[in-house]
């Protein structure tokens, strides 16, 4: 029995479906010039194409989002592929598409896991292609401490702090001198309230972290009160010994505080609120006048003074 092989060769299918070849081997046996067949075998080579893949695209998602992903192969019977970070939510390894599932992100900074996928067709791999899904964390502003500031003066810059690479906010209340909307740190304005009780606005504040995703609302607070006045008080004219009229003092104000600068004719050289009636005193032989000098007070905001002078 005389054993022959086929020499190795190079199988080749530069086609996208597999190719089967049909063999068919007859025995012979030679001698003296006569030549005996047998029966023929026939066997089968099949040639699986080489299976390609198209390098799926980078996904970025937020902290919650449903991923999903699906695989565009020539020549391929099925895909494998891995993944080099579960904390995203995904399994290590895995075959097929991948199925929705949520991706996760507990940490402070963009989770990123490259993802690994092996074209196969029967036993023969491709060559494999990279891709990478990145989570990033869910947006947090921290809270602005709000503000009380006075008609005319100027806000401090609110600079927003948190787990974001952005924030924009909304102002509900345009008219105290801040846009109704913007981008971004809040830099000092000259705070406006053209009335006579104070105005408040409600900035809310929305963290970004890229431009697709958002995370919980904060809100504060930035009060203008208003320019505080008082109404000049009628001077007053009385005799040594008589009594003075009650002062009362009227204007756009929460309190007011006064100084006299003759305090010898009866009445404090300092005080606060109205001044009540007192015994008016004079003990030189000529007229003495007294100016008294109010300022008005709205919170942390002083007014113009007015002054009126007592004889």
């Amino acid at each position: 029995m005389v054993l022959e092989t086929f020499s190795s060769f190079v199988a080749t299918n530069a086609g996208t479906s597999p190719v089967l070849a049909t063999i068919v081997v007859t025995p012979k046996y030679i001698f003296a010039g006569a030549t005996c067949s047998g029966l023929p075998k026939t066997f089968f080579l099949l040639i699986d194409p080489t299976p390609t893949i198209v390098d799926p695209a980078d996904q970025e998602v937020c902290n919650g989002a449903s991923v999903s992903t699906t695989f565009n192969t020539t020549g391929a019977t099925g895909v494998s592929w891995t993944n080099s970070n579960t904390a995203i939510g995904l399994a290590a390894s895995g075959t097929g598409t991948i199925s929705a599932f949520t991706a996760t992100n507990p940490s402070n900074t963009p989770l990123v896991a490259t993802i690994t996928v092996t074209p196969t067709a029967g036993s023969c791999n491709g060559t494999a292609e990279t891709f990478t899904i990145t989570v990033n964390p869910t947006p947090v502003a921290n809270d602005p401490a709000d503000q009380v500031v006075c008609d005319g003066g100027a806000t401090t810059t609110v600079n927003f702090t948190g787990v974001a690479t952005g924030y924009s906010w909304t102002n509900d209340t345009p008219s105290i001198g801040l846009a109704a909307t913007g981008t971004g740190d809040i830099v000092p304005f000259v705070a406006i309230n053209g009335t006579s009780s104070p105005v408040i606005a409600t900035i809310t504040v929305t963290p970004e972290y890229t431009a697709s995703c958002t995370g919980g609302v904060q809100t504060f607070t930035i009060t203008v009160n208003p320019a505080a006045s008082v109404t000049d008080p009628t001077d007053q004219e009385v005799c040594n010994g008589t009594m003075t009229s009650n002062v009362v003092f009227l204007g756009v104000a929460l309190s007011y505080s006064w100084t006299n600068d003759t305090p010898s004719i009866g009445l404090p050289a300092s005080g606060t609120g109205d001044i009540a009636a007192f015994t008016a005193v004079n003990a030189t032989g000529a007229a003495v006048v007294a100016t008294i000098s109010v300022t008005p007070h709205y919170g942390s905001c002083n007014g113009t003074s007015q002054t009126l002078p007592s004889l």
